[in-house]
């Protein structure tokens, strides 16, 4: 099948669509591109109308009329929840007397984790399908199509369909050949490693923490963890993303592919990390507490993550969007991607221009921070 001798569909949701066959599409079993992970925010009415995030996902189907390639999307009436901050552009194209809302958004809901948005058993239909989502915008008035937190081997696509490239950064961890903590912290300056030591043990004095997967996380934990969850979302975003019964649901249908990382006081849970298990990766997600404790935070998210990913074999940990704090606890800056399609040709002429000025200044970001890792630097 070549890219001009097929017929693309937009869709009501994921969960209308076989999950062997979506599932098919997904490379090394990406767990947020997942059907699992993407009926579950359906289902769990995470997205929808109410939540203005309105799932249109784009497809193909191939000869043997099975999905031959797809496109996770969302018809978005507001910009939150995405990570990729593009309000400054709504505000001046409303200025300029275009309406920015709604747009097309290629991406997983609430997850600024890197991963395929292009998901296809036949690479050849890759650019006819942003082709497609092109026309989708064109055709119903959308301002614009955003993919975000793109999978690096997939921006040249995006970059061969000519849309609008756009840079940023976070802290991911990386496995230099580590087998356990102590050889990670080994590859430390002897001042940083003195201080990770010290807060790994006022983190963990008086408290019992746990990583807990699959059946060992019970509905008494997801409880506690749902009101860790809305405290944080609350004062982060206004409200929380994720419905209660979002939990419920992804433990259920990838149950294996959660770890939980609870602390306990007299085993009453205090605190709670939320990672997802991919092939290589451990994604850190959602983080809360009910009291306040130093460097409790740090641990459960940044140290027991590295010690869970060394346990599972895995190769890095990405920790979630923004947090320069992470930088001095063994996290690299690592260079992320989103694309942008703008239908209105003074308006991409602007944000090519913004975003020219812009990947300027976040490369001597990434530059200043490389050289501020605590690693060591010439042996001591």
């Amino acid at each position: 099948m070549s890219e001009g001798e097929f017929t693309a569909r937009v869709h009501d949701g994921v969960g209308s669509l076989p999950a062997a066959e979506w599932d098919a599409l997904v490379p090394g079993g990406n767990p947020f591109v997942r059907h699992a992970f993407l009926s579950a925010m359906e289902d769990s009415q995470s997205v929808g109308e109410d939540a203005g995030w309105i799932p249109v996902p784009i497809t193909v189907e191939g000869d043997d009329g099975r999905l031959a390639a797809a496109l996770p999307a969302y018809l978005k009436e507001h910009s939150q929840g995405e990570y990729v901050f593009d309000h400054a552009w709504a505000d001046a194209w409303h200025r300029a007397g275009g309406a920015y809302y709604p747009k097309l958004q290629i991406s997983v809901p609430f997850t600024p984790a890197t991963g395929p948005r292009v998901l296809t058993r036949d690479p050849q239909l890759g650019l006819g399908l942003l082709r497609a989502a092109e026309t989708l915008c064109r055709d119903n008035g959308f301002s614009s199509a955003h993919a975000t937190f793109i999978a690096p081997e997939q921006v040249s696509l995006f970059e061969r369909a000519g849309w609008l490239l756009r840079e940023d950064i976070q802290f991911h961890w990386e496995n230099r050949g580590y087998t356990t903590f102590d050889e990670f912290l080994g590859a430390l300056s002897s001042a940083k490693r003195k201080n990770l030591r010290k807060e790994r043990a006022k983190a963990q004095d008086g408290v019992t923490i746990r990583r807990l997967r699959g059946g060992e996380i019970t509905p008494d934990h997801w409880d506690a963890f749902w009101f860790f969850y809305q405290d944080t979302g609350a004062r982060k975003w206004g409200r929380p993303y994720l419905t209660r019964e979002a939990f419920d649901l992804l433990s259920e249908r990838m149950g294996e592919d959660i770890l939980l990382v609870l602390a306990f006081i007299d085993e009453e849970p205090v605190a709670g990390a939320l990672n997802f298990i991919g092939e290589d990766t451990l994604y850190g997600r959602y983080w809360g507490a009910s009291i306040d404790k130093p460097f409790l935070h740090f641990e459960l998210c940044y140290y027991q993550a590295i010690d869970a990913a060394l346990e599972l074999g895995l190769d890095r940990v990405e920790a979630g969007a923004q947090g320069g704090h992470k930088l001095a606890r063994g996290y690299e800056p690592v260079r992320t991607v989103s694309a942008h399609y703008i239908v209105h040709e003074g308006l991409r002429a602007a944000i090519a221009d913004y975003l020219e000025q812009e990947r300027a200044g976040i490369a001597r970001d990434q530059l200043f921070l490389g050289e501020r890792t605590p690693f060591r630097k010439a042996p001591e």
